[in-house]
């Protein structure tokens, strides 16, 4: 999904991957992108579709729908799709019809639960300010050595969709716009797609879990992630830390039981996180399930109210 430039072609040749599916919007490239991949020698086949996924129907350009996807990544537009409902909805819709059974969409999104925990503290210490505090505190900007996040409109309450933000790293000449990814509401969705949520887990903690994998690659980076033990910087863990990954599987039917969506009452995405959670919750407890990985679980439990974040950041009750 949102493929952007030309895919490493080594990476996925050492993965000896059967079939490669690009999708993204014309004003990536994508022509280009086709033309420059057709010319590199691989040994298996690919195939391009131009359209937008968090707004058109896959289906109507998915020429060969019979070879279905093991894995769908999405490594940097998730939270573009969070500006409506209806745009997350048609995205989940779109990457179930292109997995099979067993099949499983991963990536990369920003941890809400991170930014938006540093974003209340800087509209507390505004409001709550004395008369030592720096005069040139903004509440909606929050500001490091690495990045500035600025929010379009100060709010009390995480809306479910639509909360803008403008990005800018210190390396960057211009900020983008992104959009908070709600996940109970990703996850909610996910599963009205038929997707089951497996894992979301905050890049830091991501790379502690899997460092012996990833260390040698940033050794050969050469930006100073790391220190000489294999740890990341301050700098490294401030950025990283506004990242998560997350990890959904599409059921096979023959091997474990299909998802079923829990009875929602009229106006759900107007309910709070609680209500929302207790309906998870009773609809686990009528069905006897007691394993977080076979449902979305206690969410505040597992991974935070928002998503997971730093240790530090993460929600113990609900907003």
């Amino acid at each position: 999904m949102y493929c952007g430039k030309v895919p490493d072609v080594e990476k996925w040749d050492e993965a000896q991957i059967g079939h490669y599916i690009g999708i993204d919007v014309a004003t990536s490239g994508l022509n280009e992108v086709k033309e420059e991949w057709e010319n590199q020698r691989k040994a298996y086949t690919s195939e391009f579709i131009e359209l937008d996924p968090c707004i058109e129907d896959v289906d109507s350009h998915w020429k060969d729908k019979e070879k279905q996807a093991d894995i769908v990544f999405c490594m940097h537009n998730l939270q573009v799709c969070f500006d409506s409902e209806e745009k997350a909805r048609r995205l989940l819709h779109n990457v179930s019809s292109l997995l099979k059974p067993g099949g499983y969409f991963l990536g990369i999104t920003p941890d809400s639960s991170t930014i938006w925990a540093k974003y209340q503290k800087n509209v507390e210490a505004y409001h709550n300010r004395s008369g030592g505090m720096k005069p040139n505190i903004v509440p909606n900007c929050i500001r490091s050595e690495n990045y500035m996040i600025t929010f379009e409109v100060e709010e009390e309450k995480f809306p479910f969709f639509g909360k803008k933000y403008q990005l800018k790293f210190a390396s960057d000449i211009s900020a983008e716009t992104q959009c908070l990814v709600h996940f109970p509401s990703l996850l909610r969705l996910a599963r009205e797609a038929g997707l089951e949520h497996m894992e979301i887990q905050n890049l830091t903690d991501f790379y502690d879990d899997n460092r012996a994998q990833f260390l040698g690659m940033l050794q050969d980076a050469g930006h100073n992630f790391i220190d000489p033990r294999g740890r990341l910087l301050p700098r490294s863990y401030d950025i990283l830390g506004l990242y998560t990954t997350f990890i959904f599987q599409k059921p096979d039917p023959e091997i474990a039981p299909p998802l079923t969506t829990p009875f929602m009452p009229v106006g759900t995405h107007y309910l709070d996180e609680m209500e929302w959670q207790v309906i998870l919750w009773d609809e686990e407890e009528k069905s006897g399930q007691t394993d977080s990985s076979t449902g979305l679980g206690k969410i505040t439990e597992q991974k935070g109210i928002l998503g997971p974040g730093p240790a530090e950041l993460r929600f113990t009750e609900a907003i």
